[in-house]
């Protein structure tokens, strides 16, 4: 049998590519492209490790630029932060907002539950940034500011039943601050457990609070405190 040439491997042999010939150009992002990009990893990293944790570092690592480019789009952490939170709180209202169709309250509420629950599903890492407060911050453009544009729709509605039933309609912001409060720490409770299902939370949030609305006293007073007491 004819043996192979001196040092010439008998197993797979490797392509070479021909003399003169360029590697495969890795493709270049526009600028919007990378723009978005950089958006969606800072996003993800404000997610895992709040925004005091995370660096330019790892954002740019895990990009795969320099620093300087996170810096050319964003100015620093603090603009990065600002935008993918900007997003954040634009992206649940329009949600919440949208579901709003029914002319029930109670069809009502229950929308509103499902739309913040189901934000929470679907948005995982978008709430989870929006429920990181960072002390750069203003009011404005955090989880809480969210909340209290939700409050201020349901007040409207409260206002009107408030009226119609003969109770002080000046309440209906305390009543609304509070049902959306409800909502509100129980979607952040449903975040870490995700049991029971998203249905069913929902189900037991509109309970409680439609028959608690619907029962209410024109005048409560508290139990445990006595008039000249």
């Amino acid at each position: 049998m004819a043996q192979p040439p001196a040092g010439e491997n008998t197993g797979t042999r490797r392509a070479v590519p021909a003399a003169g010939a360029k590697p495969a150009a890795r493709v270049r992002m526009s600028a919007a492209q990378r723009r978005e990009q950089l958006i969606a990893i800072g996003r993800q990293v404000f997610a895992e490790k709040g925004f005091d944790a995370t660096s330019i570092e790892e954002v740019a690592a895990r990009a795969r630029v320099s620093k300087p480019v996170v810096y050319e789009h964003f100015g620093g952490k603090e603009g990065l932060y600002a935008v993918v939170v900007d997003r954040e709180v634009r992206a649940l209202l329009d949600r919440i907002a949208a579901a709003l169709t029914a002319g029930h309250p109670r069809e009502l509420l229950e929308q509103a539950a499902l739309a913040l629950l189901g934000y929470i599903e679907e948005e995982t890492s978008g709430f989870r940034v929006l429920v990181r407060e960072s002390p750069l911050m203003s009011a404005a453009g955090n989880f809480s500011s969210v909340m209290n544009d939700v409050a201020h729709q349901v007040e409207h509605i409260l206002g009107a039943e408030f009226s119609s039933r003969g109770y002080d309609p000046k309440l209906a912001e305390l009543y609304s601050q509070a049902l959306v409060g409800m909502v509100a720490l129980t979607g952040r409770w449903w975040l870490e457990v995700r049991q029971p299902g998203k249905e069913t939370v929902a189900a037991h949030l509109v309970n409680l609070a439609w028959n608690g609305l619907s029962h209410l006293e024109a005048g409560p007073g508290l139990i445990t405190v006595r008039p000249g007491g």
